[in-house]
């Protein structure tokens, strides 16, 4: 440093302590257990339960709940999933989770080991649910509870008394989105039970044909349909062509009929501008990079199909990577994908999840990014490197999934963690007498192993409060696709 200026110096120094710390969060943070991360991962699942539990339940602390879904309507809504640290049912999302369950069992069902059985129960806790949403012809249950009132309190899922109210969308108040997606979910976890059960999987597969028919047919945002609930929880920001795109690529992959293939083709060129707009994006309410990762294993043997689904997958992998000239995701200084907004972690679970699958279409493929040449290995090593930052490789020495490390989240944003369950306090706990709970700053009473939180801001730091949603609410879309990153990582440690 002999001669440099001042500023220069500092910068140095500031480079050497990130050096130095990072060496430090190495040298404290053991090897990653993929093994017992992949089955805390999908035990999540089970916590987030809703309706009449099995007697195999593991997660003890969690007892039946919302037994007379759907009778408002007159019909059977029981079961399904809480989508996060709340009690309602959101079915879009609720939908996107199965999917992207049902694609990692997919993908990865041959590393699950005795999780497999575990992840097979958690896709058809959520597909006999969709069956039920979806009985009815030319209607589709969109979503069951108020959302408004439900958030008003802090009640365990077994005590609620606000009003489970059923919304559905129908050929007159269409929902697009929500019942391609759900046709998305059906499709592809018809492709995950057809070799153990074929009967079911035909089942779903034409239920998923019966409505994405519908959502096609009857085409509008379920923002104009049932807004008012469904929004700003669960609105639809990037419009429902991704997720009509999204099912025939998931029912051509469960039929292998040449409909879908066709439609996949001429509405990639006909939703161009929305497919354009957000090549990078993909999570719950963005279908649009899965879109072209799951297409991309049909055409890469076949180059005249190639476009535009290869470009439009080289694209995204192109504006991910922190290496490539034309990156548009920011990164906090320790590594971890970061996008502004609630529950940041579903960022790189889910395109972490595209990266690794795309890695494996593509085998010696190289993609090029401006000047960089980018590799499978280099796609495996980033996805390996935010999956090693959820586990504790990162600034904090803090793993973000609960119960798995000896560092990891005490206070999670979640009504039934935070409350005493019913073994421990087996009286009712009203609607606002858990409210102190709820500001306590006392550890959780019930841990709710799995559970991957919101996780650090853009600095790195991580606030263990029940109050901070953003950063400690965990949810079911960030899970789904981090059970098939680490069933591959546990094979390839």
């Amino acid at each position: 440093m002999i001669g440099c200026r001042k500023s220069t110096c500092q910068v140095l120094r500031i480079i050497a302590t990130i050096v130095c710390l990072t060496a430090t969060v190495v040298a404290k943070v053991p090897n990653p257990n993929y093994a017992d991360a992949l089955t805390k991962s999908i035990l999540f699942f089970e916590g987030q339960r809703s309706g009449k539990l099995h007697s195999n339940q593991r997660a003890t602390w969690r007892k039946d709940s919302a037994l007379h879904d759907g009778a408002d309507k007159g019909v059977d809504l029981v079961g399904g999933y809480y989508d996060a640290g709340d009690n309602i049912k959101f079915h879009f999302p609720m939908a996107f989770t199965t999917t992207m369950l049902a694609w990692s069992v997919e993908q990865f069902k041959n590393t699950m080991g005795s999780d497999l059985q575990h992840a097979m129960e958690a896709i058809r806790w959520s597909t006999d649910y969709f069956l039920k949403a979806t009985n009815i012809p030319n209607v589709v249950f969109a979503q069951v509870g108020n959302a408004e009132a439900d958030h008003n309190c802090w009640e365990r899922p077994e005590d609620m008394d606000t009003p489970r109210t059923t919304f559905a969308v129908t050929a007159q108040a269409p929902g697009s989105e929500v019942s391609a997606e759900i046709a998305a979910a059906l499709a592809a976890a018809s492709v995950v039970f057809k070799p153990s059960y074929p009967a079911y999987s035909k089942l779903l597969a034409n239920r998923a044909v019966q409505v994405f028919e519908f959502a096609d047919k009857y085409r509008g945002s379920y923002n104009d349909s049932i807004g008012p609930w469904v929004c700003p929880f669960y609105c639809n920001y990037n419009g429902y062509n991704d997720e009509l795109l999204w099912a025939a690529a998931w029912l051509l992959k469960a039929t292998r009929k040449p409909i879908y293939w066709n439609y996949v083709k001429q509405n990639i060129i006909n939703f161009k501008s929305d497919i354009e707009s957000g090549l990078s994006e993909f999570g719950w309410d963005a279908k649009h990079a899965g879109i072209n990762v799951l297409i991309s294993k049909f055409v890469l043997d076949n180059p005249s199909n190639a476009n535009p689904f290869l470009p439009y997958a080289d694209t995204f992998v192109c504006s991910v990577l922190p290496e490539s000239p034309t990156n548009t995701v920011r990164y906090t200084p320790g590594g971890l994908m970061y996008k502004a907004g609630i529950c940041n972690m579903q960022n790189p679970t889910a395109l972490s999840f595209l990266l690794l699958t795309y890695a494996r279409y593509m085998k010696s493929r190289v993609i090029r990014c401006g000047n960089v040449d980018v590799t499978q290995k280099m796609l495996i090593r980033f996805a390996r490197s935010q999956v090693n930052y959820i586990l504790g490789r990162n600034p904090m020495n803090m793993s973000y999934m609960v119960g798995y490390g000896t560092k990891f989240p005490q206070r999670i944003h979640h009504r039934g963690s935070s409350l005493p369950s019913i073994d421990q306090y087996p009286e009712k706990i009203g609607c606002k007498e858990g409210t102190p709970y709820f500001l306590s700053e006392s550890s959780n009473p019930n841990l709710h192993i799995g559970a991957v939180v919101g996780g650090p801001d853009i600095k790195d730091y991580f606030a263990d409060s029940r109050l901070s949603s953003s950063q400690s609410e965990p949810a079911t879309y960030v899970n789904a696709p981090l059970v098939g990153l680490l069933a591959y990582f546990k094979a390839h440690p």
